[in-house]
């Protein structure tokens, strides 16, 4: 692809961003996206298929790195003896988290695109499919607890799923609002602290 082509494809992929941040994927205007980057709607197809190919351009790797990161960080876990687990859960969390925090913090706006415009895309369950993860997580590593004749309470899955879906979304919100990294892991460590004596309440540690 040469210079002008690809100064052609940022110019749509900038015009995008800021038109489905405004008004989400459902609302931004194919059309108007054209229009604004200068371009002509045979010289936008070929770059991309349609409007949904345009946004999984724009979201698909930063989507992939932070479901992946959550996804490794599960698998790693569940590999631990219970006594690992248990002894080592906030660690876990913490390494994950900032990981997270540093990318998300440089991917800012495609984080925000993520959470916040991609109503009507394959990525509108994003944080949905995540807790699901998390709950079923949470699920094996109870059952593998009471296996080994620890007394722990696993919560009703609806409070479950609301707190893990909270919590997500706390994190999620203080990374697209206009803060200073050190500031959001300051607050990330707090929901950790919160998050974890509330669940050994919750489930009878």
């Amino acid at each position: 692809m040469g210079k002008e082509e690809n100064a052609t494809l940022k110019r749509i992929q900038e015009v995008a961003i800021k038109e489905f941040l405004e008004k989400g994927f459902k609302g931004a205007s194919l059309r108007d996206i054209v229009k604004k980057a200068g371009v002509t709607t045979g010289a936008f197809y070929g770059y991309y298929s349609s409007k949904e190919a345009l946004f999984e351009d724009l979201v698909s790797e930063t989507a992939d790195y932070m479901y992946e990161k959550f996804c490794g960080m599960q698998e790693k876990f569940e590999k631990l003896s219970v006594e690992e687990q248990t002894m080592r859960m906030e660690e876990y969390s913490i390494d994950y988290l900032d990981d997270v925090v540093d990318y998300a913090y440089e991917h800012k706006g495609i984080f925000r695109l993520i959470l916040q415009s991609s109503a009507g895309t394959k990525y509108e369950n994003y944080i949905h499919q995540m807790v699901e993860i998390e709950i079923r997580s949470t699920e094996e590593y109870v059952a593998r607890m009471r296996k080994e004749g620890y007394d722990i309470v696993m919560p009703n899955l609806q409070l479950a799923h609301a707190i893990m879906s909270g919590m997500l979304s706390a994190l999620s919100e203080l990374i697209v609002h206009d803060l200073s990294k050190e500031e959001i892991k300051s607050c990330v460590k707090q929901i950790g602290e919160f998050m974890e004596a509330g669940w050994q309440k919750v489930m009878g540690f």
